[in-house]
């Protein structure tokens, strides 16, 4: 059997690693791919993007299945496309989509199915966020309504921060944000205090499936200093997502999304990913929903998970998730970002990259944002690569990590060196 990737990450580059172990599956597509799936001997490249496109090409290929990556082909409604010719697809449609790709949907769901969530205000006007920034003061915090690859969030510690961040998401789109019907909007949000989680979840529109907890580091600099970025590494499991705070998310968080979507008419199939802020007392609230795996997250989750991923899936697509547990590797798995010179704001392109290790059985480096040039693999976007390794504590994963990254070299590179950082410490 044949099966495809949708997207050309660092996430999409983990999946179709795991959906390759399948002793199932005769041949894994990546659409359009990245330097690293290209490389691979188990992955095939497939130049296309369009939605339309990528349909025809699962048609003719006979894809059994097809499991969409990032947020944007869900945005345009790649689900529904493959849907109504009659193929198989994991990921939400369109319509479910707007919990990652409008803020303000999201919002207005959470407050409406009383799922908990910082409080918020959304604008247009220009002139009403800032009078509204003022009011509430420092710290704070401003998204963007919309796609924005990661980088549509900035928590402002200072007024002139907030300011800066409401002129960059209405006024100039600094942040290169793709804007939902109706133009530019921002929503403003009280700043929550704690501990930040990543809690991912299959979804068949009925049954859920978590997958093991995930950390990611925001920050682009050591001891989460800097600005926001898409991720700079993560590692799983998260002793901070601790037996009871688990079932606190699953039971107030995630069971009421699902239920809340269907109740609203627009059943919720795909991965959920509920960004979690835990307070001091282990009481979670939602910062965001994402409706696509996390990016650098999948990374180490995909190293831990031992149960083969298309059989996964499968079942997920047939609506029979109840039926399926999965088994993880004991051991922790942490992911090191490698980003490229003048990330995140302006990432240079067209660095070579050199060192690349052969996969080891406890370290593989995912690719995101490169491409080949001949047979040399080149920078083309902000995230490069994702060093990931496996140890039998985080301090030991961290290690290996590192040791791995230290040979890789390119022009520029910019990396954490405390991914981890809060694990070890507890």
């Amino acid at each position: 059997m044949k099966v495809l990737v949708i997207g050309s990450g660092g996430r999409e580059h983990a999946i179709a690693w795991k959906l390759a172990q399948s002793p199932k599956l005769q041949t894994v597509y990546v659409a359009p791919g990245n330097g690293g799936t290209a490389l691979s001997p188990h992955l095939k490249n497939v130049a296309i993007t369009d939605v339309k496109a990528l349909a025809d090409f699962a048609v003719a290929e006979k894809i059994a299945l097809t499991v969409v990556g990032p947020e944007a082909p869900l945005a345009a409604g790649v689900v529904d496309e493959f849907r109504s010719r009659g193929l198989r697809i994991f990921g939400p449609t369109k319509a479910a989509a707007q919990l990652e790709s409008s803020k303000a949907f999201a919002k207005d769901f959470m407050k409406r199915h009383h799922i908990p969530t910082a409080a918020y205000e959304t604008f247009s006007d220009l002139k009403a966020a800032h009078a509204y920034v003022d009011q509430m003061g420092a710290p704070i915090v401003v998204k963007a309504d919309g796609l924005a690859a990661g980088k549509g969030v900035v928590v402002a510690m200072s007024l002139e921060e907030a300011h800066q961040a409401v002129d960059w998401m209405l006024a100039d789109n600094k942040l290169g944000v793709q804007h939902n019907a109706g133009g530019a909007r921002v929503v403003i949000e009280q700043f929550l205090q704690g501990e930040e989680a990543s809690f991912i979840v299959l979804c068949d529109g009925k049954n859920v499936l978590p997958l093991a907890t995930s950390q990611d580091h925001k920050r682009l600099q050591d001891a989460d200093e800097g600005p926001n970025t898409g991720g700079m590494g993560a590692y799983s499991p998260a002793p901070v997502v601790t037996p009871n705070v688990h079932a606190k998310a699953m039971h107030e968080i995630i069971l009421p999304t699902i239920e809340g979507m269907a109740k609203d008419g627009i059943p919720f199939t795909g991965f959920l990913y509920a960004g979690l802020m835990i307070d001091e007392h282990g009481v979670p609230r939602t910062l965001e929903f994402n409706t696509r795996m996390g990016d650098p997250e999948t990374q180490p989750i995909m190293m831990r998970l031992k149960t083969d991923l298309f059989d996964v899936l499968m079942a997920a697509t047939d609506g029979t998730l109840d039926q399926v547990e999965l088994q993880w590797d004991r051991r922790v798995a942490l992911g090191v970002v490698m980003a490229a010179a003048g990330y995140p704001l302006d990432p240079r392109k067209g660095d070579a990259i050199t060192g690349l290790p052969a996969e080891a059985p406890d370290a593989v480096v995912f690719h995101a944002g490169t491409t080949l040039q001949g047979e040399v693999p080149v920078t083309s976007g902000g995230r490069v690569l994702c060093v990931t390794a496996l140890g039998d504590s985080v301090k030991m994963a961290q290690h290996r990590a590192y040791e791995v990254l230290q040979g890789i070299r390119f022009d520029g590179a910019q990396f954490r060196r405390d991914i981890g950082h809060r694990a070890i410490k507890r």
